[in-house]
């Protein structure tokens, strides 16, 4: 899992636990389902069973992969509208290129992130550059929906490219961890992320009988997403294992502990660990809109087929098909 990595003994550490510390307890554990998204790929759906009120303020999240393509198996998606709320694509390993009708795009890969704030309306398209289809490859990625408040809704379209050197790198009090902050703060410690949804997002390996204890803003949830690996989580030490999401109740402190024994090709416990100030407001979606009210969005389809989203661009990309 290529990502960013670092020597963790060279980094700065996060602090330990206090005693006046509690660490927070599991709630519930799920499993997700696979499916399918966009022109083929391959996906876990991370929150599948979960009520939105215990997401809040993220919708959905995909793990797209890990896929290894043959030559011209690559997929990616169509172009696309949305309106209402922020995608976060951080990808692990490949690539992937991204282009949208305000001037938004580039390509990233081994731990960049692609940001986008889809506010008012935008049309934007994912794909695997030409390169990757052509010569095959491994495909690991995270798609995440970070949902805006009513009072940010419309706000103008953004996009910010993360370049994966950019991610702030901490380790674990002992060493036995890397964190990778691509955004919201850790102990003090900031990723470089612009989010007009106070979140956190973190991801870690674990070294096989290591453990990771992160300080959490009491205010934030907080959601506990395994790449890859096993282990335990929480003060109980709930057992967790690939593909599995851990809602946890409230407290100081995140803790994750991986197995002694890992599988051979993953030699480490990989976890995305998330968190956000909920925005306590009625959420309606259908498909790419994520809205307040059924009446928001008739008038986000109303905007759409009006060609209020933009247009695409004159020498936009165009989504891999099978021959």
């Amino acid at each position: 899992m290529p990502a960013i990595t670092a020597d963790t003994l060279t980094l700065p550490r996060i602090s330990p636990a206090r005693p006046d510390e509690t660490d927070r307890p599991v709630r519930r554990i799920t499993t997700g389902p696979r499916g399918y998204e966009g022109e083929g790929f391959p996906v876990v759906r991370a929150f599948a069973g979960v009520h939105p009120s215990e997401l809040d303020p993220f919708v959905h999240m995909d793990q797209m992969g890990e896929v290894e393509y043959q030559p011209g198996e690559p997929r990616g998606t169509d172009w696309h509208p949305h309106r209402g709320f922020e995608t976060v694509t951080y990808m692990i390993d490949g690539l992937f290129q991204h282009q949208d009708s305000h001037g938004g795009g580039g390509l990233i890969t081994d731990g960049a992130t692609q940001w986008m704030t889809a506010g008012s309306g935008i049309l934007h398209i994912e794909t695997p550059p030409a390169e990757l289809v052509e010569s095959g490859g491994t495909f690991h990625g995270i798609q995440l929906w970070v949902n805006l408040p009513k009072s940010e809704k419309f706000t103008t379209p953004a996009y910010q490219n993360l370049e994966g050197g950019q991610t702030t790198l901490v380790s674990s009090a002992d060493g036995g961890a890397l964190v990778r902050i691509v955004a919201g703060d850790v102990d003090g410690h900031s990723g470089p992320g612009s989010t007009r949804t106070p979140i956190n997002f973190v991801h870690t390996t674990v070294a096989p009988g290591a453990e990771v204890s992160l300080p959490w803003n009491r205010d934030f949830n907080a959601l506990v997403y395994v790449l890859s690996g096993r282990g335990t989580v929480g003060p109980a030490g709930h057992p967790i294992h690939q593909g599995q999401l851990a809602q946890l109740g409230a407290g100081d402190r995140i803790t994750v502990a991986a197995d002694d024994s890992q599988d051979s090709n993953r030699p480490a416990m990989e976890v995305l660990i998330l968190g956000g100030r909920p925005i306590r407001e009625p959420v309606a979606q259908y498909g790419p809109f994520v809205m307040n009210t059924r009446a928001d969005l008739i008038e986000a389809l109303e905007d759409y087929n009006a060609g209020k989203f933009g247009t695409i661009p004159p020498d936009a990309l165009m989504p891999h098909v099978a021959r």
